[in-house]
């Protein structure tokens, strides 16, 4: 399945939707989308993944090119992962990194 990402700004925070396959091929569309969260110097970054199929090692490149870029201080949500996403996340030492939940409001963080 192709991937898809779509963005949403809403002051400090960046709401990205994922869609597909997250592999090699498709990692430069996530990373243009996770820059110009950079560029708007984004505090929080919301990945719901709920459409995600699957997710290979470029895709956890982007997502630490993110902290990295965003700084310690940015929180990253990864939302509504299924469960081969979150064994990813997991086996890589990643949830150590990112805020993992099965649901987000903005109210409540």
């Amino acid at each position: 399945m192709a991937f898809i990402v779509t963005s949403e700004f809403n002051g400090d925070t960046a709401l990205m939707n994922l869609t597909g396959s997250l592999d090699a091929s498709s990692a430069s569309a996530l990373s243009a989308e996770v820059n110009k969260a950079v560029v708007a110097k984004c505090q929080r970054l919301v990945l719901q993944v709920s459409s995600l199929d699957y997710m290979a090692s470029a895709g956890l490149r982007v997502i630490l090119f993110a902290k990295q870029k965003m700084g310690s201080q940015t929180d990253i949500y990864v939302v509504g992962a299924q469960e081969t996403i979150k064994d990813t996340l997991e086996r890589s030492g990643f949830d150590q990194a990112v805020i993992i939940m099965d649901s987000y409001d903005p109210a409540q963080v």
